[in-house]
This record gives C-alpha cells, structure tokens and sequence, in this order.
C-alpha cells in the first residue's frame, strides 16, 4: 500500500504527469512494493523554500508505505528518485527532499491492512 506524493516547483503537462507517476510505478519496486497498489500524488508549481531562498526548481517527495523496509533500499529508493528528477525535469539533487514514512495500519476498501 504505497503512496508518493510529489511536489514540484516546476509545470508539467498531462504527459508530463502521467510520465512520472509512470516512473515512480516502476521504482517503487526498489522498496519491495508492487505498482499494482501505488497511488501518486503530483503538485506541480508548488512553492518551496529551502534555507530561506525560494527555489526555481525544487522538489519533495513524500513515500508512505505499509510496513517498512530497509534503509538500505530506501537509500537506493532516494538515489533513483533524484536521478529521474534531474535527469528527465532538470530539478537538481541539492534542491530535492525525499522522506519515508513506515505505517502500521493503512484502510482500503472499507477495511484495514
């Protein structure tokens, strides 16, 4: 039952968005979870600051799961998250925060995990 939610400073259009939300159905299998039951969240032109300087480009990333993982695969998780950041919308790495978020019951359909 993972979540990301991603806020960004920068636009994206429809194909923009759906492009990632792709690619974070296929990363998040780095943490061990499958895309079949990921849900994504994408803000875009959100406004962010980071030591008092709003940033141009910038971006936080919010991974909430069922249970947890190692911190090695969040580890991995972070480096694969701000490669594609950088590398497909040009949001360099030292302007991303990614947080992880373990959770012990999640509700779905009427029930809990």
């Amino acid at each position: 039952m993972p979540f990301i939610d991603a806020k960004l400073t920068i636009k994206l259009d429809e194909q923009k968005k759906e492009e990632l939300k792709s690619s974070f159905g296929k990363l998040i299998s780095v943490i061990g979870k499958p895309e079949s039951y990921l849900m994504v969240g994408i803000q875009d032109g959100y406004d962010l600051w980071m030591g008092g300087r709003k940033l141009e480009k910038g971006a936080y990333v919010s991974v909430s799961l069922l249970g947890n993982a190692p911190s090695s695969q969040y580890d991995k998780m972070t480096g694969e998250i701000c490669k594609l950041l950088s590398d497909e919308y040009g949001i360099s790495g030292d302007s991303i925060y990614v947080t992880y978020h373990p959770v012990s019951d999640w509700g779905y359909n009427g029930g809990n995990f």
